[in-house]
């Protein structure tokens, strides 16, 4: 026994290892100079709380900070209601249904910073031409405004999240007991009602999973903001991510940046968490 342990702890060591050199150091040192004033050159001097007063009192960054809530609450309904949807459809008995599966899943595959790209100039270009063509002043100089750059990061993220989450739908979809539809089906439910009362309960975990992943990636969303509005106009569509990083490296002021981070990995672990509390509890619940 003595020795099987000895050979788990062996194996498991370079991963730990790494985990503590690429993930925990990094997070203790930046906790410890984010109560300094550094600047990335100069020899940090301790300043106490003085990074995390001013940063509530940033506009810039409460109105980043804000920006990316709102961002985040519309991309997580957006990416699970498609992703549920997808798996829905690609689930049913098609002949396509691989090759559906295959072309959803896609978007995943490219790059954000390629994707910002590309649907920049849809946005700019083709929406343009649409707009000139069927006489629809709207669909002109979109990204020019923060309401329409707005929707366009979550069109843009929705698109591209919608087939990873719907494999994660798919998964559990297809583990449903047929028998029990069946029984629901002959028993006279139709089909909203044995989504309802079956489908929607034993497919639960998958929530759970898919608002995890979404709420992350939604708030550290940088790559996409980057390519596609890159925060304009005037920083009204600049995200926390984005926000931190200029205070960073276009500001030098490394430990403010760093305290603004803390708070906002505070943030997030402390939303994560929660919603997987509160989703594991539905679940037995259900």
């Amino acid at each position: 026994m003595k020795k099987r342990n000895l050979w788990y702890w062996l194996f498991l060591a370079p991963t730990l290892i790494a985990l503590a050199i690429v993930v925990i150091l990094p997070l203790i040192y930046g906790v410890y100079y984010s109560f300094t004033n550094w600047n990335g050159i100069e020899t940090p001097q301790f300043i106490g709380f003085e990074n995390y007063i001013n940063l509530f009192k940033d506009q810039e960054f409460l109105d980043s900070l804000w920006f990316t809530v709102k961002f985040t609450v519309v991309s997580v309904f957006l990416i699970n209601f498609f992703g549920l949807a997808l798996a829905l459809i690609v689930t049913q008995k098609m002949k396509t249904s691989n090759l559906l599966r295959t072309i959803f899943f896609m978007p995943n595959l490219i790059g954000g910073l390629i994707l910002g790209f590309i649907w920049q100039f849809i946005f700019l270009k083709v929406f343009s031409s649409i707009g000139d063509l069927l006489g629809i002043e709207s669909l002109q100089g979109w990204l020019s405004t923060s309401t329409t750059g707005f929707w366009a990061l979550a069109i843009l993220m929705s698109w591209q999240m919608a087939g990873y989450i719907m494999v994660i739908y798919i998964s559990y979809l297809e583990s449903v007991p047929q028998e029990l539809l069946e029984a629901a089906e002959i028993d006279g439910a139709n089909s909203f009602q044995r989504f309802m009362h079956i489908t929607f309960p034993l497919v639960a975990p998958a929530f759970t999973v898919s608002l995890f992943l979404t709420l992350s990636n939604s708030f550290k969303l940088y790559d996409q903001n980057l390519s596609l509005t890159g925060g304009g106009p005037f920083h009204s569509t600049q995200m926390v991510a984005m926000e931190i990083y200029k205070t960073a490296f276009t500001e030098n002021a490394m430990a403010y940046a760093q305290s603004k981070a803390v708070i906002f990995f505070i943030i997030v672990a402390a939303i994560s968490l929660t919603q997987v509390y509160v989703n594991k509890k539905r679940e037995v619940e259900m």
